[in-house]
């Protein structure tokens, strides 16, 4: 596994973090003995970055991982100390900039603190909050009123827009971004990503197999649980379209998938190639896939290892086919939205 540290978290990242959103909620049903495998498994494969939310399954994914550390702690471990970063924002209700007073922000912060059993929560995200907060200067003191007295060591942002992660780098106490980034979503490689290298800040891409598309697994015929959020929320019913699939339209998603497995022509695992192909990005810091099985969290962490020449090469022929796939196939209906 590969460890990355970018200068404003001032932490060592895995290059492959653990998604947690899956063993919450909105995914189908999860056991706990099945989530608590999947922890298990990444943390045993060298992943030390572990990504939840106080409204995954309304605190059971913090729980869940505030319990890994308990579980880490003392032990052997890896070669890099746990780190867990969580987001806050998304309990409000109704979900508006009003909202965002000082008391609510404390409020959730408070509580993840004690989902996670943790006096200083290593980072916290506004999760996609609304347009109106990235310029919310009274949002921004808050949180780093909390970072003084260390109830969190560091804040970020989980944004849906490029725009949104472009406002929220102008703020000199920015430690990160979290942003939909994989083979179906290049325009943070534009402006974002390079901007966020220069000035330190960590980039983390969320949804980086595009919601299991780039598996390869699913086919015309693939159903989802009632409860899944790629059976509920395609035409962002519930949330953010962006958040299922990367928006892309699912049968030309299918089609995309087809065209950049005939480039890969069986040398590498469509999954891993894209995981790999994101943390080549220069200036991305880690991707974090979920896992719905201990094999696959495993499978994914493998990807963060440092490429043979021989991957390296294949990982060349896979950029050229991602970036024509993505011309010819999603660029009209994904660039100018996100």
């Amino acid at each position: 596994m590969q460890y990355r540290t970018p200068s404003r978290l001032g932490r060592p990242l895995s290059v492959i973090g653990q998604g947690c959103w899956q063993i919450g909620a909105d995914w189908g049903d999860v056991s706990e003995d099945s989530a608590n495998a999947v922890l298990d498994a990444a943390l045993e494969a060298g992943v030390t970055f572990f990504d939840t939310a106080d409204v995954y399954g309304d605190g059971r994914s913090e729980r869940l991982v505030g319990q890994l550390r308990q579980r880490a702690a003392g032990s052997a471990g890896p070669s890099a100390p746990l780190f867990v970063a969580t987001k806050a924002s998304r309990r409000a209700d109704p979900f508006a900039p009003e909202s965002f007073t000082e008391e609510n922000l404390r409020g959730w912060v408070e509580r993840s603190r004690q989902n996670l059993a943790t006096d200083t929560l290593d980072l916290v995200q506004l999760h996609c909050p609304p347009p109106a907060i990235y310029r919310d200067d009274q949002v921004f003191d808050v949180l780093d009123a909390l970072v003084e007295e260390k109830k969190i060591a560091a804040w970020g942002v989980s944004v849906e827009t490029c725009e949104e992660a472009l406002i929220s780098l102008e703020r000199e106490h920015l430690a990160s971004i979290q942003i939909i980034l994989n083979p179906f979503r290049l325009k943070p490689l534009d402006e974002v990503v390079p901007q966020a290298r220069e000035k330190g800040v960590a980039i983390i891409a969320r949804v980086p197999l595009a919601s299991g598309l780039l598996t390869g697994k699913f086919s015309p015929s693939t159903t989802f649980a009632d409860n899944d959020h790629r059976h509920f929320n395609r035409g962002g019913e519930a949330f953010d379209q962006g958040e299922t699939f990367s928006g892309v339209d699912y049968e030309i998603g299918l089609q995309a998938v087809a065209r950049l497995e005939q480039a890969l022509d069986g040398v590498m695992p469509l999954p891993e190639a894209s995981l790999r192909w994101i943390i080549a990005q220069d200036g991305v810091t880690a991707a974090i896939p979920g896992a719905s099985s201990a094999t696959q969290a495993q499978r994914n962490a493998a990807a963060g290892s440092e490429p043979t020449a021989e991957q390296q090469a294949v990982l060349e022929t896979f950029d050229a086919a991602v970036r024509e796939t993505y011309d010819e196939l999603l660029r009209e209906a994904i660039h100018p939205r996100w």
